[in-house]
């Protein structure tokens, strides 16, 4: 059986303060059944992505919560793997589908979170971390950070290297509308940001965000359909302390080596991808990780600009503006993915589509690495 992304959209990512997450989810997943061309009764189940409800705004029913929103009675649920909350989600989606329990499902990945507190976002987040970190006062830029210093160590990555990650996805962000930056960046400017946590900087940081996201798919095929042709998690452990390695993600080498075999692809004929840049060093992680580039060489590859929109020959990275450039509300990312690959594929990402996209690859992590998921998708 085949699984299809038969509508997809999302919407302005940013700091939404008078936009409420009834509204977000209301106008995001109406306009996903438009764009699939279906009405709201053919949808049979809804799979909601999100990591903070709980914590910060006190609702953890959501499957209910949003359904009764959309005016949908059907089975509900809402998922949650941290920051990789809207890439599980959809997983379960596909997964349902392939059961043959459902024909049409909808996907809605979404978080407000610029209403609260840094300080008690911050203490939210690492809900994803392990619990020996969070005794320790750790919050996930120290943790990314200790990352970058490793590699750093290893392979003599550079700040100006990391700095160019920054560089590069808001420049791909200023020609996204939904992004919530549109301004460029020099390394300059990100190497003279504030340190957050050595060497990271608050340029190297993806921000705080309130946005959705949604994707209606099925197993029926219809005008615009993006094939999903793998679907893949993989986990590691909670914390940074039990790994064997901290210059790779074993959840995502694991997930994408995967999810190449069932896709029946190499990591070679990835035209476009998004990966989950939640810290500069992320990318570059990622990239190694997911086999675009040797171990010790992504930095540099970006630094040249072989991931860069108008530049690259083998694969675009994050043409939306990725987590750092487009905005990170957790929940969100992980549909936005898909939905900016289902624009590239289909072939309407306006300035910055990718030429020769036929083969889309998204990758959401959870933690510092405890959850990864990959999805590929084929024009």
């Amino acid at each position: 059986m085949k699984i299809y992304v038969n509508g997809a959209v999302t919407t302005q990512f940013g700091e939404l303060w008078g936009v409420s997450p009834r509204s977000l989810a209301r106008g995001s997943v109406e306009s996903a059944l438009k764009d699939a061309g279906i009405e709201s009764g053919q949808v049979e189940a809804l799979f909601v992505g999100n990591m903070l409800s709980g914590m910060l705004g006190g609702q953890e029913h959501l499957g209910a919560f949003f359904a009764e929103e959309l005016g949908l009675s059907v089975p509900a649920f809402k998922v949650e793997g941290a920051c990789a909350s809207g890439g599980l989600a959809l997983h379960n989606a596909v997964n349902s589908l392939l059961s043959g329990q459902y024909a049409t499902v909808a996907v809605l990945g979404i978080e407000k979170m610029t209403d609260h507190k840094p300080e008690d976002v911050a203490t939210a987040l690492m809900g994803a971390g392990s619990e020996e970190e969070r005794s320790a006062g750790a919050t996930f830029p120290g943790l990314y950070a200790m990352l970058a210093r490793m590699h750093i160590q290893e392979f003599g990555t550079t700040e100006e290297q990391l700095a160019a990650v920054a560089v590069k996805n808001h420049y791909h962000a200023s020609l996204n509308p939904n992004a919530q930056f549109h301004n460029l960046l020099t390394v300059e400017q990100v190497m003279g940001s504030s340190k957050v946590a050595d060497p990271l900087k608050l340029l190297d940081c993806s921000p705080i965000s309130d946005g959705a996201a949604a994707v209606i798919l099925s197993s029926k095929k219809a005008k615009g359909s993006v094939e999903i042709a793998a679907s893949v998690v993989a986990t590691d452990s909670l914390g940074l302390a039990q790994r064997t390695h901290l210059t790779q993600l074993t959840s995502t080498q694991k997930a994408a080596q995967k999810a190449y075999h069932i896709a029946g692809i190499r990591a070679d004929d990835v035209r476009v991808a998004e990966v989950h840049d939640c810290f500069t060093i992320a990318e570059v992680l990622a990239m190694e990780d997911l086999g675009f580039f040797p171990r010790g060489e992504a930095a540099v590859a970006i630094e040249k600009g072989e991931t860069r929109l108008g530049v690259s020959t083998r694969v675009v990275v994050n043409p939306s503006g990725g987590l750092k450039g487009c905005g990170h509300p957790v929940g969100a990312t992980g549909v936005k993915q898909v939905v900016e690959l289902v624009e590239q594929l289909r072939g309407s990402a306006g300035k910055r589509q990718v030429d020769n996209a036929t083969i889309g690859l998204s990758h959401n992590v959870g933690g510092s690495g405890a959850t990864a998921v990959v999805h590929i998708l084929k024009k």
